[in-house]
């Protein structure tokens, strides 16, 4: 009798060890969304500042601009992590376009404010390229642990599922937008 308990003490310590491990892990990948979640939230209320500095010197590309500002409507309103980096590779790719453009005009080039707009948001690209592996890092702790046995069990008996990588699918929505120029054409 007294060797049950102690073996049912020491199932009960190992049960509660797992789920507090597949806890921490969860609320690890909901602080690295929510850090991920920011730093787009930065990334879109920016473009507009982008777009409309463009505008005023390349008014006449209208549906390169359009096309940004579409990319950035879907982005914002795309939900979990698969979801969202397919809408963040288009909005990449609209934006890698208002850059290419810009390089057209050298007047724009030299305002001091779309440069600043420019590194502000190739900082933020790289926050986010930085918060992004931390996600992916968490969320195959957590997958890993979901799926490797005893914790398993566990997290089958108390409903952990697995959660979405934030992986951008196409290798050239890997490379972030070009957001700085050379002085000279």
């Amino acid at each position: 009798m007294m060797i049950a308990l102690i073996v049912l003490a020491v199932v009960v310590v190992v049960v509660i060890g797992i789920y507090n491990s597949l806890v921490r892990l969860r609320v690890q990948c909901d602080n690295a969304w929510a850090d991920i979640d920011v730093q787009l939230k930065r990334r879109y209320d920016l473009i507009p500042n982008v777009v409309e500095t463009v505008k005023g010197y390349a008014s006449h590309e209208k549906g390169t601009l359009e096309g940004v500002i579409n990319a950035r409507n879907k982005a914002m309103s795309a939900q979990g992590p698969a979801a969202k980096a397919e809408a963040e590779g288009l909005l990449t790719g609209a934006l890698r376009q208002l850059f290419a453009l810009a390089e057209a005009y050298p007047q724009l080039r030299a305002v001091e404010s779309f440069t600043q707009l420019q590194g502000t948001l190739g900082e933020i690209e790289e926050v986010v390229q930085n918060a992004r592996r931390y996600y992916n890092a968490v969320v195959r702790d957590l997958n890993t642990k979901i799926a490797v046995f005893p914790s398993n069990i566990v997290a089958g008996m108390f409903g952990f599922k697995t959660r979405e990588f934030f992986e951008l699918k196409d290798a050239a929505q890997r490379e972030a937008p070009k957001v700085s120029f050379s002085a000279a054409q």
